[in-house]
């Protein structure tokens, strides 16, 4: 299960509609081995794309590094679908690497940059193999 505040998740989506027609994606970090995600990390869409995300190799080190040096680690990575619904493509389980995140998917299919009804929603991938799993929205930690 995934528990985020609805400041991290009102962030996640508020990227998601800001980079629409293109994928959002980014990072929550959290402190290693907690599994609470805490610092919000945007992240430039390398390939700028409608159907694909994908992060900087010199950012993603950077980032990786300043991970490292603070003691975190990845708790949350994000993206974002503009035309279909938030589930993982088969592009999306092969990329996914990190068998310890939650891997977060907006989808703006709907509403695109507007407010509006939006899709949330959080998966486990590990060995290509997706769960689904349920998210909690709590005020603070």
């Amino acid at each position: 299960m995934l528990t985020i505040t609805a400041e991290l998740r009102d962030k996640i989506v508020a990227h998601a509609r800001q980079d629409h027609p293109d994928e959002a994606c980014g990072v929550v970090a959290g402190p290693a081995g907690s599994g609470r995600p805490e610092r919000f990390i945007p992240m430039l869409n390398a390939a700028r794309s409608p159907t694909f995300y994908e992060f900087d190799s010199a950012d993603l080190l950077k980032l990786y590094r300043e991970m490292d040096d603070r003691d975190e680690e990845p708790v949350v990575i994000y993206h974002s679908h503009t035309a279909t619904e938030a589930y993982p493509s088969r592009t999306d389980i092969t990329y996914a690497n990190e068998p310890g995140a939650h891997y977060v998917l907006v989808s703006t299919a709907e509403t695109g940059n507007e407010d509006g009804p939006y899709s949330f929603r959080s998966f486990r991938i590990v060995e290509g193999e997706v769960t689904e799993e349920e998210i909690t929205v709590v005020d603070a930690y």
